[in-house]
């Protein structure tokens, strides 16, 4: 029987936008969405993004195949919204403008005031020649690109705090059954609304990068109590891995607010809890030093019996 561990996922505040994209084939789509979303690499100083997920032509704002992406950074300040707006342009204009027949719509579902004008960022790719256009009751800028179909972006993407860094971790028996429970957990999140996984199935869970890590230049580190292939080279007291488990997968989810990651993580744990191999989950925490978010897994109205 899996257990639950009676624990909680901590997670903490970043910039949020939440977008539309749509191609003219699944060919295009997936190559914008997937360079757009690609990297996620926050702990770098950069920024990362997710795939909500994929739309059909009876979906899509302009009748054609889509995907609702995010784009997240770190931080809610003027510094933040700043490097927000520069990463925001870099991926838009390296990952979407370049794929033919692409177009980007605002998709954040609440009207809020926060906006980016994308003129500065993407639009003047057109070198003067880009122009402010109404169309499917929005106004777009129209960028011209030698493909022969200009590329359309809203002029205002909208922006807001949301929750980064919900996290569950996978205590299983083999490395087969650690890769069926985690992509189980993505298909889970994927069905979903306002909330993507930014790295998959995470082979490598981290630690905090001060005091603990040797090399802190790199970013966080692998969390080295936690890894199964370490047993016979650390102590009994450092290595934390249960006897029985040989794979630890992590799946980290960010969403639009904090009652989206609760469902979230109550969701995921509900739909592998009875999986093949799954002999406990659990959840990555720095002892409430990262963020000011903690959800507790005792907390989300599952069975009392579950826990450990």
């Amino acid at each position: 029987m899996t257990i639950i561990e009676n624990t909680y996922c901590e997670a903490f505040e970043g910039l949020v936008i939440q977008l539309m994209v749509t191609a003219q084939d699944a060919e295009f789509l997936n190559r914008a969405v997937n360079a757009f979303t690609a990297l996620p690499s926050t702990v770098f100083g950069d920024a990362e993004g997710g795939i909500v997920r994929w739309l059909s032509e009876k979906e899509t704002i302009d009748g054609r195949l889509g995907a609702i992406v995010q784009l997240w950074v770190t931080g809610t300040g003027k510094k933040a919204t700043a490097k927000f707006y520069e990463q925001l342009g870099r991926r838009m204009r390296q990952g979407i403008l370049v794929v033919p027949t692409t177009a980007v719509f605002d998709y954040y579902p609440k009207k809020i005031d926060a906006k980016l004008n994308m003129m500065d960022n993407v639009g003047h790719c057109g070198d003067g020649y880009e122009e402010i256009i109404e169309k499917f009751d929005r106004k777009l800028i129209s960028v011209p690109i030698m493909m022969g179909y200009d590329f359309l972006i809203e002029e205002e993407i909208s922006y807001a705090k949301g929750v980064m860094g919900g996290n569950l971790w996978f205590f299983c028996d083999s490395v087969d059954s650690g890769i069926k429970v985690g992509r189980e957990a993505v298909r889970i999140v994927a069905g979903l609304n306002n909330v993507c996984t930014t790295f998959d199935v995470c082979s490598a869970g981290s630690k905090p990068v001060p005091p603990d890590a040797k090399y802190p230049e790199i970013g966080p580190p692998t969390n080295h109590p936690f890894c199964p292939t370490l047993k016979d080279k650390l102590s009994s007291e450092e290595f934390e891995v249960p006897e029985g488990v040989l794979s630890i997968p992590e799946i980290i989810f960010n969403a639009l607010d904090l009652e989206t990651v609760e469902l979230t993580t109550a969701k995921i744990i509900e739909g592998i809890l009875d999986m093949d191999g799954l002999l406990k989950i659990s959840a990555g925490n720095y002892g409430g030093k990262l963020g000011k978010f903690k959800i507790y897994l005792r907390e989300l109205g599952l069975k009392e019996s579950y826990f450990s």
